[in-house]
């Protein structure tokens, strides 16, 4: 056999392949929302709803009152339900997601708006609401984009320090055998496939200008810590990179005390500014500029569930996605290669278990896998990658390469598991909540499949 396996060419053009995987995705995504539509016929669906409603509100109503906006999403077959009935004290409808994904999507959606504007003088039949299938698609696709451009991302970040062969699987298996894989074809329009960007864009522009102290500098990585944070509100803890940075030059006098914590300040003010649509967008829904809206007892600070949001067969990060084992493990072998990166990343992902393990529901609700840590994709990759030392690479390069292609498949054939046992209420195969349904199930899949069509 091949010592490549027959993928060299995967390799030779790493960002073909990731560009190509992501073309495959919007492909599919557009195909199955078309030929197998969902019951009640939208594109967008849970959570999707409210990050859609932001895009939907500011673009064709120029506010943030999403009452007509539920109307239009839910529609009469959703009956009343508390997202078309509840009110906060301002009058406005909750809303309990970010604003962040609707402002990364906002340049693809006015695309397709303008596209609409003019099919309509042509004679085509397309509805100008905000709620036709070509503005939800637009969302989707732009989710789908975005996901694709934080993988490759990953993947740069990594050749920064690795080879590109064994950095390229180390960047597949962190996005495609992970929760990644789910909020980047199935659904895109959550805010998880956005923050996979702006995480990964953070990582790279800070690896890119570490050591430079101008004040420029500072200034960007502050208003992409706010980006971050405008996402996915709990990736503000990014920061702790630049931070670690700073230690270390201070503890190194590589940098004086006074330079650095002006510095540190100017990022932190540049994140509050960028952080101001969603405190404005928060003053006029609740009349609050800073609040949690899922409630004061959303967050169990005294009482995170640590031991679960990792290993429970509820949606655990390494029950339900055992490669994120491997990766998590093998950041600790970062630091041998790059101190301050390997020791930053360390910091961010334990801070991100204990504010991912402290949430009331732990387990993310309804989601494949433990969706929350979806953010953090770049630095599962750079563990993936570390765990691979270069000679284990140039001796055993074949077996990694199999191994890396058995963890992706595993994990398709989990979520196609995932999605059927969704459609079809448990009828063909029973949703996962034990051991053996988490960990085996997957593999008969096929076979249950196979025979429901012959017993139709």
């Amino acid at each position: 056999m091949h010592p490549t396996l027959g993928l060299d060419r995967l390799e030779r053009y790493p960002g073909r392949t990731i560009i190509g995987i992501g073309v495959t995705f919007a492909i599919a995504y557009v195909i199955a929302m078309t030929v197998f539509p969902r019951v009640h016929g939208r594109i967008i669906d849970g959570d999707g709803i409210q990050y859609y409603a932001y895009l939907r509100s500011l673009v064709f109503d120029h506010d943030v009152n999403f009452i007509n906006d539920y109307q239009f999403l839910y529609g009469p077959e959703d009956g009343t339900n508390v997202w078309t009935s509840t009110r906060t004290t301002t009058g406005h409808a909750v809303n309990l997601m970010s604003i962040g994904p609707a402002l990364l999507w906002l340049p693809i959606y006015l695309l397709i708006c303008g596209v609409v504007v003019v099919s309509r003088v042509f004679g085509a039949p397309i509805l100008l609401d905000g709620v036709a299938a070509p503005f939800q698609f637009a969302a989707a696709l732009s989710g789908i984009a975005y996901a694709t451009a934080g993988a490759f991302l990953s993947y740069r970040i990594c050749t920064r320090e690795f080879p590109t062969a064994p950095a390229l699987w180390a960047t597949l298996v962190a996005w495609l055998a992970s929760p990644a894989i789910y909020y980047s074809l199935v659904s895109p329009a959550y805010s998880h496939a956005v923050s996979l960007f702006t995480i990964a864009l953070f990582v790279d522009v800070w690896l890119r200008t570490r050591g430079d102290s101008r004040l420029a500098r500072y200034a960007l990585l502050g208003l992409l810590a706010g980006l971050a944070a405008l996402v996915r509100w709990q990736d503000a803890i990014i920061m702790l990179l630049p931070l670690g940075e700073a230690c270390w030059a201070i503890a190194h006098r590589t940098s004086s005390f006074r330079l650095t914590v002006s510095r540190l300040v100017l990022m932190g003010a540049m994140s509050v500014v960028a952080f101001t649509p969603q405190m404005l967008a928060w003053r006029q829904i609740y009349g609050h500029f800073i609040l949690t809206p899922q409630g004061a007892d959303f967050m169990r600070w005294t009482n995170p569930q640590v031991l679960a949001v990792l290993f429970s067969w509820n949606h655990g990060l390494f029950s339900w996605t055992p490669a994120m084992m491997l990766a998590v493990g093998g950041l600790f072998w970062l630091p041998k290669r790059d101190r301050i990166l390997g020791w930053a990343a360390i910091a961010v992902l334990l801070i991100a278990i204990y504010v991912n393990a402290s949430v009331v529901d732990w387990w993310g609700g309804e989601a494949f896998g433990a969706r929350r840590f979806v953010s953090y994709t770049v630095f599962f990759t750079l563990g993936l990658r570390a765990l691979v030392s270069t000679r284990l690479w140039t001796q055993r390069a074949g077996a990694i390469r199999l191994i890396a292609i058995c963890m992706i498949t595993s994990n398709i054939l989990f979520l196609a598991q995932y999605q059927v046992a969704m459609r079809t209420d448990g009828a063909t195969i029973k949703y996962p909540l034990t051991a053996r349904q988490v960990l085996l199930e997957r593999f008969a899949l096929p076979w249950r499949l196979l025979s429901h069509q012959e017993l139709d």
